[in-house]
């Protein structure tokens, strides 16, 4: 994929949750609700400081993030949907 997000702009692919509930019930694609979940696929640079100095964004490619239900931005991509969103947005990583 030949994107670079520009400065403290994160692309993210969403995870698909599971499909079945935990008693098996299997829920249809217009009942479920859109993952809030998902993996960096590329980063910024970094945001521009007081000093004018550029900082480093604390997300790298690979992590997996939680964020908020209507953060980013919906973009296709090579064909694949995914999400820009500023850092701003993602509550938090995943281990």
């Amino acid at each position: 994929m030949a994107f670079r997000p520009l400065h403290d702009r994160v692309l993210v692919r969403r995870l698909e949750e599971d499909e079945k509930t935990a008693g098996g019930i299997i829920i249809p694609d217009t009942a479920k609700e859109k993952p809030q979940q998902g993996e960096v696929v590329a980063v910024g640079s970094g945001a521009r400081g007081d000093d004018n100095e550029i900082v480093p964004l604390d997300v790298k490619s690979g992590d997996k993030i939680l964020f908020g239900k209507w953060s980013g931005s919906e973009v296709k991509i090579d064909g694949e949907d995914l999400l820009i969103m500023k850092e701003s947005d993602i509550l938090g990583i995943i281990d």
